[in-house]
C-alpha cells in the first residue's frame, strides 16, 4: 500500500481494503453515486458523504506529493539538494510545511539581504553568526569589508549589511516559522477596531478581542467581510517577546560574545520586519479556510435539507411572485409542473383593486380546481398573504398556502434554460412558475438554479467559491441519485446530475425522447448519442422507468444485478408479477428464514447488495421523501403584531446556522431560536439536532416589532 492509501486509513479510520478498493474505483473513472450505492462490498458500505470527504482529501494529498517533486526538482536543479534536505521535504504534510522548506531557495526580488549580499558582506554576516568568542570583535572585524565603491563606506554600514543578511537566514529558517506560527495561533488575538466613525452592522466587533484559538468561525467571517466594506481594522496581537525569545534561544550562543548582540538585533529585526507580518497573514488565511470550511459544510447541509423536502404531489397549485408596482405574477401548474395559464393582479398597494384582484384568483381557482398556492417570500408577500388568506375564506372547499422561499428564482428565470423552457413568457411570469413549482417538488425545480443562489447559509459570498460550487454541486447530486429520476419525465437540468451524465448527454436523452417517444427499457440508454458503457452502467440504476417492459426498471436495483434479484424471487417464492402488483410485504420475514450468508452466496451478491436489491423491490416506484414530514400549509395569516411571549406555536426550520436556527412561524418574519435554546443538552452545533425542512414546536420567549426580531425557544416548547 502506498503513502497516500495509509495516511486516508488512518484520517477516515477504515481498513486496508477499503481504501485499496476505494481508491481503485475513484481511479477509474467511478462516480461517488454508484460507488456509493452499487459497491458496498468494495467499500464496507462506505457513505456518500465520507466517500466525497475521502475523494477530496486525495486529490489535497497528491496535490502535496506533486509540489514534493516540483521542489525537489528545483532544488536540484540548483545543486543544492542533500540527502537531509530530500528527507525533510519527504515528511512534509502540508503545503505551508513545503512553502517553509523552499523558501530560501526559492528565486528572490531585490530585498535587504540580496542588496547586502551584492555588496560581499555575506561572509561578515557568517562570521557573526558564529559568535565565536575568541573572534576580534564585530567592529574590527568589519573593518575588512568597508568597499566605498561598493556602497559600504564604513563598518557600521558593514554590520548594518550583515544584520540584514542574518535577519533574512532568520525568516528563511522553516523550523522557526513553524514554532512562530504556532506561538502566534496558541498565545495571540485577533484585535479589532472600528475603521470608520459610522453605524453598521459591524458595531459589535468595533472594539473586540478574542483569542486566536477561540474565534468562532462564522466571527472571523463577519470579520473579513466588516474589514473588506472599510469598517473594520484587524490585526493580529501577540507579544512579540514571547517569539523573539524563541528564536534567540535557537540561535544565540550558550556563551555569548560581543558577536552576539548583533545577531539579537538581527533578530528582533527579522521578527518585525519579516516574519511577523508574513505570519499574521498566513494564521488570517488559515483562519479563512477553517471559517470556510466550516460554512461551506453547513450551506450543504442545509442544502440538503432544502432539497430533499417532502414534495406535494398531485395538487394544481397557483403560483404568485409578490410585487408591489409591476403587480402580483400569477401562473397555475397541474400536477405534473404543466402551466396552464399565467396573469398579473394588482392587490398591494393602497390604490390597487383588490377586490378585482380577489375576483380573477377565484375564476382561476375555480376553473383548474386550485388546492393550493404558493406564495414567493420577496418583496410585497406580506400583502400577497393577507390577500391570500381572505380569499380562501370566501371559497367554499379546502384551499391551503405556503410561504416559500424565491431564493434564486430571479436568477433562473432570467437564465438561458428558462428562456429555452418558457421563450413565450417574460422573466416575472417564469419567476412565478418556479415558485409554484418549488413547492410541487422542491428537488426537480431547485436544481436549475445554481446551488450558491438558494441562500440557505452564511456568508456564501465571503468563501473559496471554487470549493464551494463544488461542494454544493456534490450535495445536488447526492441528492438527486439517493430520490432517482423518472426517465421519462425529468428535464436536462435533472438529468443532468444523474451519476456519468453531463448536461451535454442530458440534453441528447431528452431528445431522444422527443424522436423516439417514452424509454420502455433502461437498454435503450445505449442508444442515446454520447451515452457509452461506462456511463449506462455509472447511471443507470438512477433513472426509473415506470410503465416500462421490466419492472426491475422501475426499482433502484442495477441492471447488472437483474439476474440477482430474479433468483431472490425464486428463492423466496415470489415472481415479477409480484412485483408488479407490490404483492410482497412480507419478503423481508422471508427472509430472515434463511442464513443470509448463503443466500446472498446463492443469488451471487454480497449480503449489502441482496439488502438493496430486497429493499427496492419492497419499495418499487415509492420516493424516499414520503417518508420525511410534509410541509405546514397555511389557511390564515398572522401578524408579528400577534405575537406575545410564551405563545406556543410551530414552525418550519428555513435556515441553520453556527449560532442557532431561524423558523418560519408564518408571520413573514422568521424567527431566531439561539443555539442555547434548541434543547437541553449541550450540542456542538445547531445541525446536530436540526436540518432545513424539520417542523419544529416553539415558544416566543421576545418579539421586537420595530426591529422585526422574534426570539424563540424550543426547550419549553411542549
Amino acid at each position: 500500500m502506498d503513502k497516500i492509501a495509509k495516511i486516508l486509513m488512518e484520517e477516515f479510520n477504515i481498513k486496508e481494503f477499503q481504501i485499496t478498493n476505494t481508491l481503485k474505483l475513484i481511479d477509474e473513472g467511478n462516480t461517488i453515486p454508484f460507488i456509493a450505492r452499487y459497491r458496498k462490498e468494495a467499500t464496507g458500505e462506505l457513505s456518500d458523504e465520507v466517500l466525497r470527504n475521502l475523494a477530496q482529501r486525495l486529490e489535497c494529498l497528491r496535490g502535496i506529493e506533486a509540489k514534493k517533486a516540483e521542489i525537489t526538482r528545483l532544488i536540484d536543479d540548483q545543486g543544492k539538494m542533500t540527502n537531509d534536505l530530500l528527507q525533510i521535504i519527504e515528511n512534509a504534510k502540508t503545503v505551508t510545511e513545503l512553502d517553509d522548506i523552499y523558501r530560501p531557495y526559492r528565486p528572490k526580488r531585490r530585498t535587504r539581504a540580496t542588496i547586502a549580499k551584492e555588496k560581499g558582506l555575506e561572509g561578515l554576516a557568517k562570521l557573526l553568526l558564529e559568535q565565536n568568542p575568541s573572534a576580534p570583535s564585530p567592529e574590527v572585524m568589519a573593518q575588512d569589508y568597508i568597499d566605498a565603491e561598493k556602497g559600504v563606506p564604513n563598518a557600521d554600514s558593514a554590520l548594518a549589511g550583515a544584520m540584514d543578511i542574518i535577519a533574512e537566514i532568520i525568516s528563511d529558517n522553516a523550523d522557526y516559522r513553524k514554532n512562530i506560527r504556532r506561538l502566534s495561533y496558541s498565545g495571540g488575538s485577533l484585535s479589532v477596531k472600528a475603521a470608520k466613525d459610522e453605524d453598521s452592522g459591524y458595531c459589535m466587533y468595533y472594539d473586540f478581542s478574542e483569542p486566536v484559538s477561540k474565534l468562532a468561525n462564522h466571527r472571523v467571517l463577519a470579520i473579513n467581510r466588516g474589514e473588506k466594506e472599510g469598517f473594520l481594522s484587524v490585526h493580529l496581537d501577540i507579544d512579540e517577546n514571547i517569539c523573539t525569545d524563541f528564536i534567540k534561544s535557537q540561535i544565540i550562543s550558550k556563551i555569548p560574545c560581543s558577536a552576539s548582540k548583533y545577531v539579537e538585533l538581527a533578530t528582533e529585526d527579522s521578527y518585525k520586519r519579516l516574519i511577523a507580518p508574513s505570519v499574521e497573514t498566513e494564521i488570517r488565511n488559515l483562519l479563512t479556510e477553517r471559517a470556510g470550511d466550516a460554512a461551506i459544510k453547513v450551506f450543504s447541509k442545509n442544502l440538503s435539507g432544502l432539497l430533499l423536502q417532502q414534495p406535494i404531489k398531485g395538487r394544481t397549485v397557483l403560483g404568485l411572485d409578490p410585487g408591489y408596482r409591476t403587480g402580483c405574477k400569477v401562473a397555475v401548474v397541474d400536477d405534473t409542473g404543466k402551466v396552464l395559464d399565467t396573469g398579473v393582479v394588482y392587490c398591494t398597494l393602497p390604490n390597487h383593486d383588490k377586490e378585482k384582484a380577489k375576483a380573477i384568483l377565484k375564476k382561476l381557482i375555480l376553473k383548474y380546481n386550485v388546492n393550493l398556492i404558493s406564495i414567493g417570500n420577496g418583496t410585497a408577500s406580506k400583502e400577497t398573504e393577507i390577500l391570500t388568506a381572505e380569499l380562501i375564506k370566501e371559497i367554499d372547499r379546502k384551499i391551503y398556502y405556503m410561504v416559500v422561499s424565491e431564493a434564486g428564482a430571479s436568477v433562473y428565470s432570467a437564465s438561458k434554460l428558462a428562456t429555452e423552457e418558457f421563450p413565450e413568457f417574460d422573466v416575472s411570469l417564469r419567476s412565478a412558475v418556479s415558485i409554484a413549482r418549488r413547492l410541487q417538488d422542491p428537488l426537480a425545480e431547485l436544481v436549475k438554479i445554481d446551488p450558491k443562489a438558494i441562500g440557505v447559509g452564511q456568508y456564501q459570498h465571503d468563501m473559496n467559491q471554487k470549493l464551494l460550487g463544488e461542494a454544493l454541486g456534490g450535495v445536488v447530486e447526492d441528492c438527486v441519485n439517493s430520490v432517482g429520476v423518472d426517465l421519462n419525465t425529468a428535464s436536462p437540468s435533472l438529468l443532468a446530475y444523474v451519476a456519468g451524465i453531463n448536461s451535454a448527454v442530458a440534453k441528447n436523452i431528452a431528445a431522444y425522447r422527443e424522436e423516439n417517444g417514452k424509454f420502455t427499457d433502461r437498454k435503450q440508454l445505449l442508444n442515446v448519442a454520447q451515452l457509452g458503457k461506462k456511463a449506462f452502467e455509472q447511471c443507470a440504476g438512477f433513472l426509473r422507468i415506470s410503465d416500462g417492459k421490466n419492472v426491475f426498471d422501475n426499482t433502484s436495483v442495477h441492471p447488472e444485478s437483474y439476474g440477482a434479484a430474479e433468483e431472490l424471487l425464486k428463492k423466496l417464492g415470489y415472481t415479477r408479477e409480484d412485483v408488479a402488483d407490490n404483492g410482497f410485504g412480507d419478503l423481508m420475514t422471508r427472509i430472515a428464514k434463511f442464513d443470509i450468508n448463503k443466500l446472498a452466496e446463492g443469488c451471487g451478491v454480497g449480503i449489502p447488495t441482496l439488502r438493496d436489491i430486497a429493499d427496492a423491490l419492497i419499495k418499487k416506484g415509492r420516493d424516499p421523501r414520503e417518508d420525511l414530514p410534509q410541509p405546514l400549509l397555511m389557511s390564515d395569516v398572522m401578524s408579528i403584531e400577534d405575537l406575545k411571549p410564551g405563545m406556543e406555536m410551530k414552525g418550519t426550520v428555513r435556515n441553520v446556522i453556527d449560532f442557532g436556527a431561524f423558523v418560519d412561524i408564518g408571520v413573514h418574519q422568521d424567527g431566531l431560536v439561539h443555539i442555547s435554546q434548541i434543547c437541553d443538552r449541550y450540542i456542538r452545533h445547531p445541525l446536530d439536532v436540526l436540518s432545513v425542512g424539520d417542523i419544529v414546536k416553539v415558544k416566543i420567549l421576545d418579539v421586537d416589532v420595530k426591529k422585526k426580531r422574534i426570539s424563540l425557544t424550543m426547550k419549553e416548547a411542549r
